[in-house]
């Protein structure tokens, strides 16, 4: 059966089936019961589930994670809500130091099975602290899994496959997209999922790669229906898995094109885009007719609400990278 859903009413679908599947599994963050957290994601849970497996916990988010480091060391698998992508930061300590090691320092005797959620990136007229885009942060520690989902029918899934896992992830949710409809199968199985650390091809093409995650795979949706409508055909790859990278789909594409752009909204400096342009470079130099191009949010702090349209990657600025690529 499938069913048409937003993003967030997806994520609240897949908490749901993970907190029915396994009574271990415990969701933890600030304003997440009664109200349902700020997005109302987890509406309705702590009314279904009780109070002792949707903790309203205090506004501490070092708390947070640090609780739930210790709930894992004895078996349980904490969620945790970060209210926005900004306030991760007192946490960034217990993260890296602790849920990104304990497994390695342990020497594989202890697991770590907790999943950070994250609402990233902008375009919801917010301030700074709220609208921010820390991935790379992350997918550079070492010990962390991260994951982007784009859309209803990934959310849904996605969320439940990385609380079965036993490994940490950090899950990234592309909150200006909560409110974006989607299909969702309900009746597939964890294991006949798409796999959760794959990126996956969402549009076929011919003349050019484009790759994005979370929020800008539907900015590069619209840029390649745009591009259409002028003859040329992109094709859209959609990454999922921000570490691992699953980059074999993208080596394909890009022998067969020859041209690679990737986008977030990220800053470019040490993005997540550099160290994929890096490694298209290395695998498909000779396949390459021209240099990859990144599409990225400006080298600056977020800037206020009413600049934020100026700020953040758009249509108009994926197809003028394409049209440089074929400038070469």
């Amino acid at each position: 059966m499938t069913e048409t859903m937003s993003l967030g009413k997806a994520i609240n679908a897949g908490l749901r089936k993970a907190l029915d599947r396994d009574p271990k599994v415990i969701l933890m963050g600030e304003d997440i019961g009664k109200l349902g957290g700020v997005f109302r994601i987890t509406d309705g849970l702590q009314k279904d589930f009780g109070e002792d497996r949707v903790i309203d916990t205090p506004l501490a988010e070092s708390g947070i994670v640090g609780t739930a480091v210790g709930l894992a060391m004895r078996g349980y698998r904490p969620v945790c809500e970060i209210q926005f992508d900004g306030f991760v930061y007192p946490a960034y300590d217990q993260i890296v130091s602790q849920v990104a090691k304990i497994h390695f320092r342990s020497q594989g005797r202890v697991r770590l099975p907790i999943v950070i959620r994250i609402p990233f990136g902008g375009g919801i007229g917010a301030v700074e602290h709220h609208s921010e885009s820390p991935e790379a942060y992350f997918a550079h520690t070492a010990g962390l899994k991260v994951v982007a989902c784009a859309t209803a029918g990934d959310a849904y899934w996605m969320i439940q496959q990385a609380i079965a896992s036993d490994d940490p992830v950090i899950f990234f949710e592309p909150k200006r997209r909560y409110w974006d409809k989607g299909e969702v199968d309900l009746d597939s199985s964890l294991s006949e999922a798409y796999p959760l650390h794959a990126s996956r091809v969402v549009r076929p093409g011919t003349d050019a790669t484009v790759l994005a995650y979370g929020p800008m795979v539907r900015t590069a949706l619209d840029a390649a229906a745009a591009a259409a409508e002028e003859g040329r055909s992109l094709e859209v790859i959609d990454l999922r898995s921000l570490s691992p990278l699953d980059l074999d789909p993208v080596y394909g594409s890009v022998r067969r094109t020859g041209r690679c752009v990737v986008v977030h909204e990220a800053p470019g400096n040490l993005g997540l885009g550099a160290e994929i342009a890096a490694r298209v470079t290395e695998e498909c130099f000779y396949s390459l007719e021209a240099p990859v191009l990144r599409v990225a949010g400006f080298d600056t702090p977020y800037p206020p609400a009413r600049l934020e349209e100026a700020y953040l990657p758009d249509l108009d600025r994926v197809l003028d990278a394409v049209d440089r690529t074929f400038g070469w």
